[in-house]
């Protein structure tokens, strides 16, 4: 959780609202692929990629 407490720290910090969205998106994608890695909705993941 000290990672996130510093993320939070330099985006408030920097200003850097804008990269919100961007990295709930990577960490969405991310846990997609994880959950999908041996899932039987595979098939389906990839095809929309």
């Amino acid at each position: 959780m000290e990672f996130f407490k510093e993320l939070w720290g330099f985006l408030k910090a920097r200003k850097k609202y804008w990269l919100i969205p961007l990295i709930v998106i990577l960490l969405l994608l991310g846990i997609l692929i994880i959950i999908s890695g041996g899932s039987a909705l595979a098939p389906f993941i990839y095809t929309i990629f």
